[in-house]
């Protein structure tokens, strides 16, 4: 059984009045969406506010759910607009996703940058961190979600598309655009060290 399929017999359970299988479907994505959301909100208590609000809507929203769409990309839909009202909420702009490096998990809104024991190596790790961790903080939200949705979450570009509620050509300019203007970043970074 395919995972959509399972989703569909979750949701079409949870549709019927079972709250068992809704706790399933939290059980399942409760971390997914949680990482999503500490990409935008960076206080772990409230990202596990806005997780959980994204989940009671889910919970109240899920009798339209027809499955045109997978249950995931649905979920990341309502969290991702639940981040952005929470930030719009608060007045904060959406921090810049998290480069873990060392010990640890980094499935936790982090990505897991290799160990480079040899100081050379650790001085450029930590040069491509700062000029990532810039570059993502001064991209306009709409590359930056279409970029983090990408290739944080592995998220294909329909189901960007799905959740930006925008076209897929859309998507994959955001994304072009995005990664262009990392590039540039980095490469300035390099320049001036020379």
């Amino acid at each position: 059984m395919s995972q959509n399929e399972s989703d569909q017999r979750l949701v079409a359970r949870v549709q019927r009045g079972d709250r068992r299988a809704f706790d399933a479907l939290v059980i399942k994505y409760q971390s997914r969406i949680a990482t999503l959301i500490g990409r935008f909100v960076r206080d772990t208590d409230e990202v596990m506010d806005v997780t959980q609000e994204t989940f009671i809507k889910a919970y109240r929203a899920i009798g339209s759910f027809r499955g045109d769409a997978q249950f995931y990309t649905w979920l990341y839909r309502i969290a991702s607009n639940t981040a952005k009202n929470y930030l719009v909420a608060k007045s904060r702009r959406p921090p810049d996703t998290d480069l873990w490096v060392g010990e640890g998990d980094p499935g936790e809104g982090s990505v897991e940058i290799e160990n480079i024991e040899e100081p050379q190596g650790l001085h450029e790790r930590d040069q491509l961190l700062e000029a990532l961790s810039g570059g993502l903080d001064n991209l306009p939200e709409e590359l930056k979600v279409a970029l983090v949705l990408r290739e944080f979450d592995g998220l294909t570009y329909e189901e960007i598309a799905e959740v930006m509620e925008c076209p897929v050509g859309t998507v994959r300019s955001r994304i072009f655009r995005a990664r262009e203007a990392l590039e540039k970043i980095i490469d300035r970074g390099d320049k001036s060290e020379a």
